[in-house]
């Protein structure tokens, strides 16, 4: 099947194309939906309308075109609905668009789908990981995280079924990000009929050029600058740094709120817990409102909501209400909510960082960059003047760093470097890397793969390294499945794998106190640690036919617990598909605890006297996290297996489990 290349002139600027036509159906990104002729008039309002026939005039003569454009300017929404009605998804080929967020993904491609006037997984589809809302023969246009489509490398080396893959966000640099590029650029060598768009929000337009113009030639790229609207935007600092930034958040929140005039409020925090205590801050203050004040709604925003959660955020508020949307970082770039005015920015943000001489990833709270809080800060400017409060002093901004470091050059490279190798890429340092890993993580990640036996002494990939790179888990997930099967424990091993899947699955109601909570989540408690915990809230939920009721009354998430069942589903059909039986252990909790230490067998720690525990790999100290049932409890053993770390104040492990320490 040939690609559609437009003959110049047919679709180029100057062409006479029906304008009337192609714009029809079309909406602004997050707008009402409205009447046929007020969604044109939104239509050609939106920045990228005027370089509508330019876009497409650059991706039919150009192999890759970078497009710079501000987060709201249409490019997410409109410009795949453009290739659309171009004739690129003519021929049974798909134009994919890919976001380094789960969230952004299903949010934008519901928006698209209502667009295009189509039901959500038949014209209009995404695929994130565990969730496929797409059909193979009717979806034209498919909005995916970038680490999804990498893994569609793994299938279809050549991405054949593509016509035009547009790698929307590419400034945030995700691992995903980088690896997808640099298998674009090696896909373009042999497919050159692939259109590569890369969408970015920030000017590293100029990077990009360089990097696929170095792999090509220089008339192979374009560059199309779209002009965006941006409001004014005052910016408010404090004078002195706050010990609380969550509780300063809800504060100022509260202050707009009274003081300020109509226009929603977004704060920016770091994860699902600040926001959550934000929100209960909020819920705290709400019943002081005076009587005439307008009335605050707040909503969350991170990556553990439903669909039907996240799309809550886009609806516009009611008469005499305003929205104040507590969001992690997806709000900066990712997605684009209109009738902000005022921004709370708290100038952290939360990343991963691998430290390879420990072979330990951690989850830090780190100061954003200079970049990211000027882009928080846009987000109050995009329908009228707005206001950014930042809750630190400006000479802090002053000190920022420049940019947030891309992910590839701080992250543990082990699950990358296996898929890598099943893509038949061996010599890691003749890839082509937007930016190259630490040499020693690399060396590590090497290190991992041979000692969990996915490579040989000849660094080939072997037969279980080979099924592994299939599975969408981190190798050590991974391997705990594929060892259920000699510890006969795979219908537990595939419940905890999914449960560490997810957030924290353990809420406190609306109106009830903590220690309630507490109480009921004592309730599942396993002696041998936070895995089997988990597992038996799982059990639990199961046997009381996966009702709401049981889970309000449990303080356990029905949302978090609907997305454990869709994530168990997905990993028991690669189980079947490997011939991994899902047997049950019969309680036989040392078993259980065996195989959970085969896939952990890099986050080992041991207890200390002082009440702290030591990691077997760089000794460092490590405090419990304090929702663990061994935060108040020694291990009897005196030895851990644990699921992840986190650093705030202090690094702390989450999810521990005892082991016997010969294990």
């Amino acid at each position: 099947m040939s690609l559609p290349i437009w003959k110049p002139g047919k679709l180029g600027p100057g062409s006479n194309i029906d304008r009337e036509a192609v714009v029809e159906g079309h909406v602004v990104p997050y707008a009402p939906a409205g009447s046929y002729s007020s969604i044109r008039s939104q239509q050609q309002h939106l920045p990228i309308f005027k370089h509508r026939e330019s876009l497409l005039y650059c991706v039919e003569k150009y192999g890759v075109v970078i497009v710079v454009g501000q987060t709201g300017c249409g490019k997410t929404t409109q410009l795949p609905q453009y290739l659309f009605d171009a004739g690129w998804a003519d021929e049974g080929h798909i134009i994919a668009c890919t976001q380094p967020r789960r969230i952004a993904a299903s949010s934008v491609a519901t928006r698209v789908a209502d667009e295009m006037r189509t039901t959500l997984g038949e014209k209009v589809g995404y695929t994130v990981r565990f969730e496929d809302v797409s059909d193979r023969y009717k979806t034209r246009i498919c909005y995916m995280t970038d680490g999804m489509m990498f893994r569609e490398t793994l299938v279809d080396p050549l991405l054949s079924r593509y016509s035009v893959i547009m790698v929307d966000e590419a400034h945030e640099r995700s691992i995903h990000t980088d690896l997808l590029l640099g298998i674009l650029r090696k896909i373009r060598r042999k497919r050159p009929s692939l259109r590569i768009i890369v969408s970015s929000a920030t000017l590293d337009a100029t990077r990009f050029f360089d990097y696929f113009a170095e792999g090509g030639s220089k008339d192979e790229v374009s560059i199309v600058s779209l002009e965006g609207r941006m409001y004014p935007v005052e910016v408010a600092y404090l004078q002195e740094p706050v010990s609380d930034y969550v509780r300063k958040a809800a504060e100022v929140v509260w202050n707009i709120n009274l003081k300020q005039g109509p226009g929603d409020i977004l704060v920016f925090l770091t994860g699902r817990e600040e926001i959550d205590r934000c929100l209960q801050e909020l819920s705290d203050m709400l019943p002081l409102l005076p009587s005439k004040a307008t009335r605050i709604v707040p909503l969350p925003l991170h990556a553990g909501l439903t669909t039907d959660e996240q799309l809550r955020i886009f609806e516009s508020s009611a008469p005499g209400t305003r929205k104040a949307i507590i969001s992690t970082n997806v709000a900066e770039a990712s997605v684009t909510i209109d009738g902000i005015k005022f921004v709370v920015d708290s100038g952290f943000v939360k990343i991963r960082v691998y430290n390879p001489t420990t072979a330990l990833a951690s989850l830090a709270t780190v100061p954003v960059s200079a970049a990211s809080a000027t882009q928080r800060a846009g987000r109050a400017g995009r329908t009228s003047p707005g206001i950014c409060y930042r809750l630190y002093p400006m000479s802090v901004f002053k000190n920022l760093p420049l940019t947030t470091p891309p992910e590839i050059t701080r992250t543990d490279m082990t699950t990358p470097i296996l898929q890598l190798k099943s893509l038949g890429i061996d010599d890691l340092m003749k890839f082509d890397w937007v930016s190259s890993p630490p040499a020693e993580t690399v060396l590590r990640a090497l290190e991992g793969l041979h000692a969990a036996g996915m490579i040989d002494d000849d660094g080939n990939l072997t037969e279980i390294g080979e099924q592994v790179s299939e599975c969408p888990l981190e190798v050590g997930i991974a391997k705990m499945l594929f060892n259920s099967k000699e510890y006969k424990c795979g219908q537990e091993i595939l419940t905890i794998a999914a449960m560490t899947a997810v957030q924290d699955v353990f809420v406190i109601p609306d109106g009830a106190p903590g220690a309630l909570a507490e109480l009921e989540k004592r309730k599942f408690t396993a002696e041998e640690g936070d895995h089997f915990t988990l597992l038996n809230v799982y059990n639990a939920f199961a046997k009381y036919r996966r009702s709401q009721a049981w889970c309000k009354e449990h303080a356990v998430s029905f949302r978090a617990m609907n997305r454990v069942e869709i994530i168990r589903k997905q990993l028991r059909m690669y189980m079947k598909r490997f011939g991994l039986p899902t047997e049950s252990c019969q309680g036989d909790s040392k078993r259980l605890a065996k195989c959970l230490a085969s896939g952990y067998w890099r986050n080992v720690a041991r207890w200390s006297a002082d009440g702290t525990y030591r990691s077997v790999r760089g000794n460092m100290v490590l405090f419990v996290h304090p929702t663990s049932v061994l935060f108040t409890r020694k291990p009897r053993t005196g030895w851990v297996i644990f699921h992840e770390m986190e650093e705030t104040k202090r690094t702390q492990i989450r999810i521990l489990t005892e082991i016997e320490p010969d294990w």
